[in-house]
């Protein structure tokens, strides 16, 4: 018993210190895009999402090249899949949930436009991500660098519109309170050193998830698709959480889509590069979930019936992947 005491408390040790973290990242971030005109949008979809996603990434990347059984290459297969799917469903929710909680809406149709665009880039890549999961051929591998060349196009697309318009509306940098416009690599310096904390807790964060599985009878393999992409997608969906609370709905939205960018071209192009890269049947119940719900917020952001009621309805998805993946267990 006091062992899972012991659990439980770095559980939601790691959590609180994961959420604190965020709390200077997106602050650091923020003023990150500012200093380097990129825009509030790309401040979202390229800075935010690439720090917070790039620990995952480097995982995937360690388990398919390093992993010397099929097992540890599943992980980052599973990773791949698993990620996209929490944030089309769980993380979605949150922002619903949260926009409730603070009484806030969905107006902008501006915004709208450019996320039905963003649902759009992923969908298409995403389906054909699961495609090259059911077939073999000699060159599929070759197939990874297309991935990171669609994922080096987005960026461009993403900064190239800049934000010249937009006014900043940024609070003070943490590590420097006084500085009306802090100096370039003190904005830098707080990013990476949130982003270092974050990393560091999330491993804790997941860590203590799989050793609670056992402890509450859940299976290895169960727990790996059920459980660990929701820990590891926490600090994307806490970045939305906080920047919601300071009413940046843009900025939260932009951040869930920009690392859903980068969940299905990166570690997608580390699984085709280093593995076979053929699915099972758990991983395309979970794809086919992800393509489900990207359609509804396709279809939702590009005729503008967007609502956090909708967003909060997208965490049904995730309970229809559980219910799928008990009934069609291996």
């Amino acid at each position: 018993m006091s062992s899972l005491v012991i659990t439980i408390a770095l559980l939601l040790g790691s959590a609180v210190v994961i959420y604190l973290a965020c709390e200077f990242f997106v602050n650091g971030v923020e003023w990150m895009g500012h200093k380097f005109d990129v825009g509030q949008k790309a401040t979202g979809t390229v800075l935010a999402a690439f720090g917070t996603a790039l620990p995952e990434s480097v995982v995937t990347f360690a388990a398919v090249v390093f992993g010397h059984t099929q097992a540890q290459k599943a992980i980052g297969i599973g990773a791949a899949l698993g990620g996209p799917l929490v944030l089309a469903t769980i993380a979605y929710a949150v922002v619903g949930w949260t926009l409730f909680a603070t009484k806030q809406g969905l107006s902008d149709n501006r915004a709208d436009r450019h996320l039905a665009r963003d649902q759009g880039w992923f969908l298409g890549i995403f389906l054909v991500k699961l495609a090259l999961g059911v077939i073999a051929f000699a060159w599929k591998p070759w197939l990874g660098l297309a991935f990171l060349a669609a994922y080096g196009v987005y960026v461009w697309k993403e900064t190239r519109e800049g934000g010249a318009a937009e006014e900043p509306d940024i609070d003070p940098l943490k590590i420097a309170p006084k500085y009306e416009t802090p100096p370039t690599f003190l904005a830098v310096l707080q990013t990476v050193m949130a982003l270092l904390v974050i990393y560091f807790a999330s491993r804790v964060f997941v860590a203590q998830i799989d050793a609670l599985g056992p402890a509450v009878g859940l299976r290895p393999q169960l727990l790996a698709l059920l459980l660990s992409p929701i820990a590891t997608e926490l600090p994307e969906t806490l970045n939305a959480v906080i920047w919601i609370r300071q009413g940046k709905v843009r900025l939260a939205l932009a951040n869930i889509s920009g690392a859903m960018m980068i969940q299905a071209t990166v570690p997608t192009a580390f699984g085709l590069l280093f593995t076979p890269w053929i699915l099972d049947r758990s991983l395309l119940i979970a794809g086919g979930v992800t393509a489900v719900a990207i359609v509804v917020l396709l279809l939702a952001f590009r005729r503008g019936r967007a609502s956090r009621g909708l967003l909060s309805a997208m965490a049904l998805g995730y309970g229809a992947f559980a219910a799928l993946l008990v009934i069609f267990r291996p």
